[in-house]
């Protein structure tokens, strides 16, 4: 497999198959109230943040590096307050990832080097698929970490041989 289709192959799984999943587990242990409670105004919710993702993977990949037409309010992610159930965001965020991962099995690997605009920047498609890995990655992390605060207890994502679990952080 040559270098540039094994990066967007490499994308799509980290978004798949690692990210989601490990939000999707612990998401699923928590109620609708946990889900949306935040430590602070200044912080945000894992509800926010779900919603912070599916408009970001939607705005980057679907839209900007898949050339489809969508709308985003970046701020209405951040300012939602309303206790949308956990399993309407994570359909919501499981479609948006499905979405852009048909972008990506369809991309042409020649066209890493393609400028786009998006949100205002002119990025490369290559550079657009790596604002997205890096930023959801992010977000999985501080939605795992206010999650594990929420529970007080290990998230146990991570199962080895013998039965023992180890600790994310």
């Amino acid at each position: 497999m040559d270098t540039a289709r094994f990066f967007i192959t490499h994308s799509t799984q980290l978004l798949e198959s690692d990210f989601l999943p490990r939000i999707r587990t612990v998401v699923e242990t928590l109620t609708d109230e946990q889900v949306w409670w935040r430590p602070n105004e200044a912080s945000n919710s894992i509800g926010n943040l779900i919603l912070h993702l599916s408009g970001n993977v939607n705005q980057w990949i679907v839209g900007g590096v898949g050339k489809q037409s969508v709308i985003r309010d970046r701020d209405r992610e951040f300012d939602e307050r309303s206790p949308i159930p956990r399993a309407e965001l994570l359909g919501k965020l499981e479609r948006t990832v499905s979405q852009a991962s048909g972008v990506l099995a369809l991309l042409d690997p020649s066209m890493l080097a393609e400028l786009r605009e998006i949100q205002g920047n002119n990025v490369t498609v290559l550079e657009a698929i790596y604002h997205v890995v890096e930023h959801f990655s992010m977000h999985t992390g501080q939605i795992l970490m206010l999650a594990k605060m929420i529970s007080a207890s290990d998230l146990r994502l991570y199962d080895f041989p013998g039965g023992t679990a180890t600790k994310l952080w």
